[in-house]
């Protein structure tokens, strides 16, 4: 009972709040307004056909009495509508068919000598008027897309921007504290890329190893998973060589390159540095090591 008062005091309060809410939208606003006006629109012209078949009636009526005045018979004349359709099909009337009545009969059969309507010969003529300028525009001078090239427009608009939502919904959120290895064939290779334009001077196209320390052994300075890769790229070493690229590095690039460095582990290049900092062992291999432990 309590709860049944409660939602009828605070019901209309709530419909008020959510009706300010709705009407705060200006896109709201304008929709209603414009509804508003096509329906009054719709009503004037309902109302406009309506007042012309009175005045059409009244008229009729009026000529009929003029007519009985003066004696002679009243035929009603054609509408605007019944004028127009005449016109655009040129027909001829059923009382004027002899008119057009050919000579030859089979079986009795007479032909008449009609035309074809004019409407149909203007959508003819537009038609080739138009397969004139598609033929022109589109396979001559090629100022338009043909559909094939249209639909691999849209293909790559519709690849754009799934990258770009991608992009939005998580990649560009990506930093030190939820960033993960990727085994994607395209961002590694951009990994690579970054690699040898940008990290191979100091650590040898390889990794073995120049002025930077050895990435392929299991010896690392500041931790060997992902999440410290990802740190010393992005915020770098203070003191030393590393410069930090998250001014001018994407956090999508620098995930990229930090898993690139990963996949050289165990690569052994030629002339390689020495190991330098403590050993890395990963937590999964460390795990399986203490599995095989006997107690």
């Amino acid at each position: 009972m309590i709860l049944l008062l409660f939602k009828l005091v605070f019901a209309p309060i709530e419909l008020q709040v959510l009706a300010t809410s709705i009407w705060d939208d200006p896109l709201i606003l304008f929709y209603t307004v414009i509804g508003f006006i096509f329906l009054v629109a719709i009503l004037v012209l309902i109302v406009a056909v309506y007042l012309l078949q009175i005045i059409r009636q009244m008229t009729k009526i009026s000529e009929q009495e003029l007519a009985k005045k003066r004696g002679v018979e009243w035929t009603e004349k054609p509408g605007l509508i019944e004028r127009f359709i005449a016109w655009t099909n040129r027909s001829v009337p059923v009382e004027k068919e002899e008119t057009i009545m050919l000579d030859h009969n089979y079986d009795g059969i007479k032909e008449l000598d009609n035309h074809l309507p004019p409407w149909w010969k203007w959508l003819f003529v537009g038609t080739v008027i138009w397969g004139a300028f598609y033929l022109f525009s589109y396979h001559v001078i090629s100022s338009m897309p043909l559909q094939t090239a249209e639909y691999e427009t849209e293909l790559s608009t519709a690849a754009d921007q799934a990258r770009l939502a991608t992009k939005d919904s998580g990649e560009s959120k990506i930093d030190e504290t939820n960033v993960t290895t990727t085994s994607d064939a395209v961002a590694l290779k951009d990994g690579k890329e970054t690699f040898q334009s940008i990290c191979a001077s100091c650590h040898k196209p390889d990794g073995g190893g120049d002025i930077g320390p050895n990435l392929t052994d299991a010896y690392w300075k500041h931790g060997g998973d992902i999440k410290s890769i990802f740190k010393v790229v992005q915020n770098g070493v203070t003191g030393t060589n590393m410069v930090a690229w998250g001014a001018s590095m994407s956090p999508e690039k620098i995930r990229n390159v930090s898993s690139y460095l990963l996949t050289l582990q165990g690569t052994n290049p030629p002339n390689g540095k020495k190991p330098e900092g403590d050993l890395y062992v990963p937590a999964q291999t460390a795990a399986q090591q203490d599995s095989t432990v006997v107690k």
